[in-house]
């Protein structure tokens, strides 16, 4: 099964030399194609070249640079010749950037433009190592510190290289000597807390995972993915390997509304893959412009919404696609058919009056899409799927390299996720470590073929994550039903206890708060206090629709959180939304909140993949969090 992912390339494009492999913007933002022979032979070209600046075997290479075509002919390239890269985006601050060339030892970096440059070169005195930087984009200029290279005359050098005998045998001795375990990525976790860890991913950590997800969704050949997350991420990263494996194609769009959605209507793709913020905003977006309705049209859409949730419900009992406890009721299932049925036929209306609008807006080939990076709310996972959209939860980390599971498909588990065949996964109590059984909550452990080598230079790191039975520990609260899927519930660091001893998972309820049209951001707080408290990052947009509907004059934005009526909204907003009725407990609901004047940032607030990162939240806003409980 295993080998190299480069083996593994060359057998698609052997297969398939003229499907197209790639759609990448120019500048005047059209879709170029690119073949898979292309590809191949750029790539190699490429490796030839890095080998002759002096890049060789087990070396690290760096990559600073957004997604973008150039990005994985530069990562094959590294690959081909058994080296490693070490990824990270133009959005990276300097001490990251700096933290990463440096501790890996890299001679040789790759710089998307001009600005990537100068960032790096304002680095240099702290960058021992560093020899040569290659530009993707943009004019040569000269530096005393350090030799910089064009990447379009790096390539031109590499493929007259390649045109001849021995350039072929070199190239093709380079990646026959490689092997399975060789690292393939080094990744640093942007990390919530600490120093940022650099994950050992190698080719068959990476391998083992496209074999698995293959079992689940039967990616067919020529289907397009769009490409939307930042590619040096692990769970964009592995998207772009399954492309290669199952000879489909990638399209670069970003993960903003217009543009992305601009870009289903133009690639009109059959995937996916995002964050679950991505489907929050389309959702959002879905019921903002039903504000600018007729009463009428939005009470048709509100009833047919309705009814596909009901025939949603009766779907998943009758296919019983709720999560399971203990032995299933055969003769409820049975006779939630006969409601299904019926309300299916009130669907199949719906569909062609109102849904179908919202499935044109992604094209008209889309299969699923694929969140990853944090968990799907049930709000938004409820909306898609009853209007048959179909979305399917993953779940892993940088050190799973990252999936460990993934919904079923094309019927899933309200909520739960399958683990990958050949991965082992255990619950165990955060303070025994004594295994659970099904429906107890605990930490979630995992062991397979997908798990890291290791954190970089790091074993003391790396023996606290994986125990001795090759088990790594992944910091997430978990709880596994009947037949073996598993749903994410927390986060064990995250746990808040009251002062009366009570024990809350913020996540849920943070996922509540953030389904109202009105809240951006949540942060639930409350570690020793009596009861909680939350952080709300309001959603500007709609907030300003509401004063504007409501006839509230104000003099600009950033006054927004100030206003008594915005309060009066958030506050019915939250005791709606986490309530009794709503499935929390008296003490799982938040009494008093602070309003945040300005969204949270990637790099500050949020890291890379936009997780909250809490300990510096309760830094940065110590003062606001006291203000709640004073």
């Amino acid at each position: 099964m295993y080998g190299t992912i480069i083996q593994l390339f060359d057998n698609t494009v052997k297969n398939n030399p003229d499907s197209i492999v790639q759609l990448g913007k120019n500048r005047a933002g059209q879709f170029i194609p690119r073949t898979y022979s292309t590809l191949q032979r750029e790539s190699r070209a490429l490796a030839l070249a890095l080998k002759r600046i002096g890049v060789k075997r087990s070396d690290i290479v760096g990559i600073i640079s957004d997604n973008r075509s150039e990005w994985f002919v530069a990562d094959l390239a590294v690959l081909s010749l058994g080296a490693a890269d070490t990824p990270r985006g133009r959005d990276a601050m300097p001490y990251e950037v700096e933290y990463i060339l440096s501790v890996t030892e890299c001679r040789v970096a790759f710089a998307e433009n001009i600005d990537q440059l100068n960032k790096i070169l304002a680095l240099k005195d702290n960058l021992p190592y560093l020899e040569t930087i290659i530009l993707i984009e943009g004019e040569k200029t000269e530096s005393s510190s350090v030799n910089i290279m064009l990447y379009s005359e790096l390539l031109e050098e590499g493929l007259a290289l390649l045109d001849t005998e021995e350039g072929k045998r070199e190239i093709e001795s380079e990646i026959a000597k490689g092997v399975e375990e060789d690292i393939a990525t080094i990744i640093f976790t942007s990390g919530t807390t600490g120093t940022p860890k650099g994950v050992m991913i190698s080719h068959r950590n990476i391998i083992y995972q496209l074999y698995a997800v293959d079992k689940i969704i039967d990616f067919k050949k020529g289907w397009t993915s769009l490409s939307v997350l930042p590619i040096w991420h692990a769970f964009e990263r592995i998207i772009q390997y399954v492309v290669i494996f199952k000879c489909c194609r990638i399209a670069y769009s970003k993960p903003i509304g217009k543009v992305m959605l601009t870009d289903f209507q133009r690639v009109n793709p059959e995937v996916l893959c995002s964050v679950p913020r991505i489907w929050e905003t389309v959702k959002a977006g879905v019921y903002q412009n039903l504000k600018n309705k007729k009463p009428i049209e939005r009470r048709i859409f509100s009833f047919f919404v309705a009814c596909a949730k009901r025939k949603l419900h009766y779907e998943n009992l009758a296919y019983d696609l709720y999560p399971r406890f203990g032995v299933p009721n055969k003769i409820r299932m049975k006779a939630a058919f006969i409601p299904y049925f019926l309300y299916s036929i009130l669907y199949r209306i719906g569909d062609k009056v109102a849904f179908s609008q919202i499935k044109e807006k992604l094209g008209t080939s889309f299969v699923a899409g694929i969140s990853g990076g944090g968990s799907m709310s049930k709000d938004v996972e409820e909306f898609f799927s009853a209007i048959g959209i179909k979305l399917l939860d993953g779940y892993g980390l940088t050190e799973t390299a990252p999936v460990i599971g993934l919904q079923r498909y094309p019927r899933s588990i309200q909520g739960y996720m399958q683990p990958f065949e050949g991965t082992e996964i255990k619950i165990i109590d955060t303070e025994t470590g004594e295994p659970l059984g099904i429906g107890q909550k605990g930490e979630l452990l995992v062991r397979g073929p997908q798990v890291m080598k290791g954190y970089f230079h790091d074993e003391k790191r790396t023996k606290a994550a994986i125990d001795s039975d090759g088990f790594f520990h992944t910091g997430d609260l978990a709880i596994i039903e009947a037949r073996g899927d598993f749903a994410i519930v927390g986060r064990v660091k995250d746990t808040i206890v009251l002062s009366g001893g009570e024990n809350i998972e913020p996540v849920p309820i943070e996922n509540a708060l953030k389904s109202s049209e009105y809240i951006e951001n949540a942060v639930v707080v409350g570690q020793d206090r009596r009861y909680l408290g939350a952080l709300i990052v309001i959603d500007t947009k709609n907030v300003e629709r509401f004063l504007k509907d409501s006839q509230v004059p104000y003099i600009n934005k950033a006054e927004l959180s100030e206003l008594d009526e915005v309060k009066h909204l958030i506050d019915g907003e939250i005791q709606r939304l986490v309530s009794r009725a709503a499935g929390f407990k008296p003490y799982e609901q938040v009494p008093r909140f602070a309003l945040l004047s300005k969204p949270f940032q990637v790099g500050r607030e949020l890291s890379a993949k936009q997780e909250v990162k809490r300990a510096e939240i309760l830094k940065l806003y110590k003062d606001e969090i006291e203000s709640i409980f004073r």
